[in-house]
């Protein structure tokens, strides 16, 4: 037996390990643990049933995601939605994705243009809430906002700053559907509706500042008090 396979995590504790943390992270994203809400292993473990050690391995892979805060000396907790870190995020956002939008119009093909389309419709095709999947929005959907997102800027052609449009991307997943449940008049859709038109009609000066207004709106619901954005 080789070293590597002799310390090895076994396969069934792996398993056990990966579903527990399918489970906190689906949990954290729908809402289960409230914003700032302290996430104890005790706990935690004690309602999954599993060992202390489990849970703790769960807990760093979702504060890798940015999901959860690591605290000197208090445990973890979900982060804050007043968190400096979602403006940050936002104000990178808007300083790097409205570029490359403009890149994606000067240089996209016809067949992006059929692939913006194509998302745009699965988009507004996808329900955005279901009662079982909480009060914040499906993972469906989710994944429908952001191949949608995504395919506007992959007419770039650049992968380096498609990766950092991944990476951002992840980072406020949580803070967008923070924002979504805080301002739910908002009219996302046809936020979406208008950045598809202006990219298909080649207006790279409006698709960028509706870009940049939507990623504003977003931000802004997370420090409002009224939890109006404006």
């Amino acid at each position: 037996m080789t070293e590597a396979a002799r310390f090895s995590t076994p396969p069934g504790k792996q398993m056990l390990s990966e579903q527990v943390y399918a489970h906190l992270r689906d949990a954290i994203m729908r809402g289960d643990h409230p914003p700032g809400a302290p996430l104890k292993p005790q706990d935690l473990a004690k309602e999954q049933g599993v060992s202390l050690a489990v849970v703790r391995e769960a807990l760093v892979r979702v504060v890798g995601e940015g999901l959860a805060d690591r605290l000197p000396n208090r445990g973890f907790a979900v982060p804050s939605f007043s968190d400096r870190r979602w403006q940050e995020i936002a104000e990178a956002r808007r300083t790097i994705e409205p570029v490359v939008l403009r890149m994606s119009i000067e240089r996209g093909d016809v067949d992006w243009e059929a692939r913006v389309r194509a998302a745009h419709h699965r988009l507004v095709r996808t329900p955005a809430y279901v009662p079982e999947e909480g009060e914040y929005y499906t993972g469906a959907w989710a994944d429908a906002h952001r191949a949608f997102h995504r395919t506007l800027l992959e007419g770039c052609g650049n992968r380096a700053l498609l990766e950092t449009f991944d990476r951002l991307w992840t980072a406020s997943e949580l803070a967008r559907r923070w924002s979504a449940h805080r301002n739910p008049d908002r009219d996302g859709a046809k936020e979406h509706r208008m950045l598809e038109e202006a990219v298909l009609a080649r207006d790279a000066d409006t698709a960028a500042a509706v870009l940049v207004r939507h990623l504003t709106l977003t931000a802004a619901a997370l420090t409002d008090d009224s939890g109006q954005a404006t």
